[in-house]
């Protein structure tokens, strides 16, 4: 099981923004991870969408390597932000933008 903990690792420490999501970014195959796709659309931040359909063990292993039982999850600068609830309440307050600002990720509109 560590390869898959290593490749999550490393997808997580080597990319700004991160979502582990069923679907993908294009194509969410739930409607939480659809809702945190619009949410990262609409802030304007690039970010990486990982498929938990596509491999059972990464799947599996995404919630061992956050102990965080439900997809999505979304990671910034290797930092585990929350699923769906907690990206859509730190969105609505705006603290979700301002995270990432300061951050130093650029977002298309600044709250």
């Amino acid at each position: 099981m560590s390869g898959i903990h290593d490749f999550i690792e490393n997808e997580v420490k080597t990319n700004d923004v991160v979502l582990f999501l069923k679907g993908t970014p294009e194509f969410p195959q739930c409607g939480f991870s659809g809702q945190v796709v619009q949410i990262l659309d609409y802030v304007g931040v690039d970010y990486k969408g990982i498929n938990v359909l596509a491999d059972a063990d990464i799947r599996q292993g995404i919630k061992d390597y956050s102990n965080w039982p439900t997809i999505p999850q979304l990671y910034v600068k290797g930092e585990f932000i929350g699923g769906c609830d907690i990206v859509r309440e730190m969105f609505q307050s705006g603290e979700l933008q301002s995270h990432l600002q300061g951050l130093g990720i650029s977002i298309k509109g600044a709250a």
